[in-house]
């Protein structure tokens, strides 16, 4: 059981040790690093992650129709980690071309990045009801998967942009791509590990689902679209959230030196995450991912106290505070996506694993992320920045609306939906064990008993 534990964390921490430089990184990368305006930028995010957003049911269709005897979800983590871990290096690769070509290598490298990123993240999301049919359990791996991506942004961000310095000499563009591809050998590594000690052992009836049986999963289920309406907002407000920070501790508070550590007080998040089991327990899930986005909501709303007053103690703990509650806000719905994947099969007879999952988690992180990524780009270009120098009140103002105000507003709308969950939460007692006999009738059938 420990052993399970620990290889679904390893998953996650594979997947962190690259999507979370691109996350936290890849914008200022961008603009400070590689050259490119602030406006080409934020396009550049916004259509490869739409682009790629579209790509998230493709990738549920084909993993619904995945029956290998290496697994359903599983065998993906072989197939796809070196094709993942190359590209992750090539997005952070700054070869010497013209303003455009520099833009269209950028955009397709990121593309292919992010594309490759759904199809090995999402198996990690869906292994989850192979893994176990045990609600509780399932909080318990989500817990550890948690554990794992907090642990790798932690050691992310308190290390690349140092290794970068050190490595690279002061040359940024060298120092990151020896970086990346140090964190892309480590990603294979673990990869490797989850897919040598995973087991799904969950059974799952071996039949093809049509695309039209997928899109039957969706309607009519609740608790999918709740997941999928508030997820889509949450990655919005957290990603605008990351990508402006380094331009905020840089510019308006002028301590570059608090990036990384500001970063990595992301690890606090898992103060939420490691009581989830026992705060499942003792109150609705319902309840405790409001109560999660109402504390990423109340964190931006001390940012702006902060920064009014020039604080740094209360800007920090106020950032500090908004990823404590973002432990609870960002796992819940990984648990409560296999509960929809329950909850369409006990309504319709469907369950679409990978398609619901890819859209309810892939097709969220993705789109969320691009605009995520592109407003505060775009916000930063309409204020006229420019890196690299002292900034005008005008662009300060800029980077204020990108990291407090636009996080803050879709915080609050993520909330909004996750108020309707409690009413089909009361259900899943009932669903698990229609479900169970349903399995063992068909089992009983099959047998000719």
């Amino acid at each position: 059981m420990l052993k399970t534990r620990l290889s679904y964390a390893a998953s996650e921490v594979a997947g962190q040790l690259i999507f979370c430089v691109v996350s936290f990184y890849l914008l200022k990368f961008y603009t400070d690093v590689y050259g490119i305006s602030a406006a080409a930028a934020g396009t550049i995010l916004l259509a490869t992650r739409c682009l790629d957003a579209v790509d998230a049911p493709l990738w549920g269709i084909l993993f619904d129709r995945t029956h290998s005897p290496l697994g359903k979800s599983r065998p993906w983590f072989l197939w796809l980690c070196c094709p993942f871990a190359i590209f992750g290096v090539l997005t952070f690769l700054t070869p010497h071309l013209s303003g455009t070509a520099k833009v269209v290598y950028a955009g397709v490298t990121y593309a292919i990045c992010s594309i490759l990123y759904t199809g090995i993240n999402t198996p990690v999301t869906s292994i989850l009801s192979g893994l176990t049919s045990e609600s509780r359990e399932r909080v318990t791996l989500t817990t550890f998967r948690m554990f794992g991506s907090k642990l790798a942004v932690l050691f992310v961000n308190l290390t690349v942009l140092r290794l970068v310095d050190r490595v690279g000499g002061g040359n940024d563009r060298r120092g990151f791509l020896i970086v990346m591809s140090l964190y892309a050998v480590g990603s294979v590594l673990l990869y490797l590990t989850a897919f040598r000690n995973l087991r799904e052992t969950v059974v799952e009836e071996h039949k093809k689902i049509a695309l039209r049986e997928s899109l039957r999963a969706i309607r009519g289920n609740h608790p999918w679209l709740i997941t999928f309406a508030s997820g889509l907002f949450f990655w919005i407000a957290f990603i605008a959230r990351i990508s402006a920070a380094p331009y905020f501790f840089e510019y308006t508070l002028h301590r570059r030196d608090l990036i990384s550590i500001a970063n990595s007080l992301d690890f606090v998040s898992l103060g939420t995450v490691f009581l989830l089991p026992w705060l499942c327990r003792k109150t609705s899930k319902r309840n405790l991912w409001a109560a999660g986005l109402l504390g990423c909501f109340a964190g931006q709303l001390l940012l702006a106290a902060g920064a009014r007053a020039h604080s740094v103690p209360l800007i920090l703990t106020g950032w500090g505070l908004g990823f404590f509650a973002s432990g609870a806000a960002m796992a819940m719905p990984f648990t409560i996506l296999s509960d929809s994947v329950d909850y369409g099969e006990w309504r319709c007879g469907i369950r679409a694993t990978g398609f619901l999952t890819a859209i309810g988690f892939s097709f969220c992180l993705k789109a969320g992320s691009g605009l995520g990524g592109a407003l505060p780009a775009w916000i930063l270009d309409r204020y006229h920045y420019i890196p690299h120098t002292q900034q005008t009140a005008a662009s300060l103002h800029g980077i204020s609306l990108s990291f407090i105000w636009l996080p803050a507003v879709a915080y609050a709308l993520a909330t909004i939906p996750v108020l309707f969950y409690q009413r089909y939460e009361r259900l899943e007692p009932q669903i698990r064990k229609d479900l169970e006999l349903r399995r063992a009738a068909a089992v009983a059938m099959s047998a000719g008993i």
